[in-house]
């Protein structure tokens, strides 16, 4: 398998939370929460949880061929919470946290997992592609929105408005995201489909997803098609530009992008 990857920080000057990389057979994408005060509660920080947990899992996926995504991520996660709970209040609600996009090879199949808002795309030898997202945030997010944009950034209501949607994550009728708790990892959302299935797939993290989900800048399809034909750093491009243009607070943006689908 050959990956492509691009991962670019909001702006210059501004820690990347985002984190990306890959093994033989395997991706990873992870896409840090920045909540303000996080530095607070922990003295790492959100770039660092991100790396950490995404070193982990490169980790267990080089060497861990026979156990299923979600506990190797599970295992992941506890890992990385035990490097800071001795310095860090890691059940705080504004501790570090993050989305997670895994891709593998393993026995003639594609397996995949997203666990949080980003998004894993395979891309069909149909030219069909299947788009895999964990929609729970987003829809919870949804419902605070307007309360959130009435509000006065900053004030008391502003802050109450924000534990209120933080305090649905990790938990049933919530949802989920990589934290303290590693059983939030079998809340994912995993599949598999047959290597032979899929010419490409890619790992995106919600920043670089805004060239589809937010400005509707071209659909999935089109989407891979700019990333065969300029690769991820393109798709990052276009995004930066759309911010520019609409007058939108950038985001970390990376992108996975596999290609070559054959097992080590």
């Amino acid at each position: 398998m050959r990956v492509t990857m691009t991962s670019a920080a909001a702006r210059t000057g501004h820690a990347n939370e985002d984190f990306t990389g890959a093994v033989p057979t395997a991706a990873v994408l992870i896409d840090g929460a920045g909540i303000p005060g996080t530095a607070s509660i922990c003295r790492h920080g959100v770039a660092w949880y991100a790396a950490r947990l995404g070193g982990r899992l490169l980790d267990l996926l080089s060497r861990v061929r026979d156990r299923a995504l979600p506990a190797l991520l599970a295992e992941a996660i506890e890992q990385v919470t035990d490097d800071h709970r001795d310095t860090c209040d890691v059940a705080d609600p504004i501790s570090p946290s993050a989305a997670v996009a895994i891709l593998r090879l393993s026995g003639g199949l594609v397996e995949h997992l997203v666990l949080g808002d980003a998004f894993v795309v395979l891309d069909g030898a149909d030219g069909t592609p299947l788009v895999v997202s964990d929609p729970r945030e987003v829809i919870i997010s949804r419902s605070y929105q307007p309360a959130l944009e009435a509000a006065a950034q900053g004030s008391d209501e502003y802050h109450r408005l924000l534990r209120a949607l933080r305090a649905n994550r990790n938990r049933p009728g919530g949802f989920w995201v990589a934290k303290d708790d590693p059983q939030a990892a079998y809340e994912a959302i995993t599949g598999a489909c047959p290597i032979s299935d899929l010419t490409s797939a890619a790992l995106l993290s919600n920043g670089a997803s805004r060239i589809v989900d937010r400005f509707r800048l071209t659909d999935w399809p089109g989407a891979l098609a700019v990333l065969t034909a300029g690769g991820p750093a393109e798709i990052i491009r276009r995004v930066r530009l759309a911010e520019a243009d609409h007058a939108v607070t950038p985001d970390d943006a990376s992108i996975a992008h596999c290609t070559d689908l054959n097992e080590a």
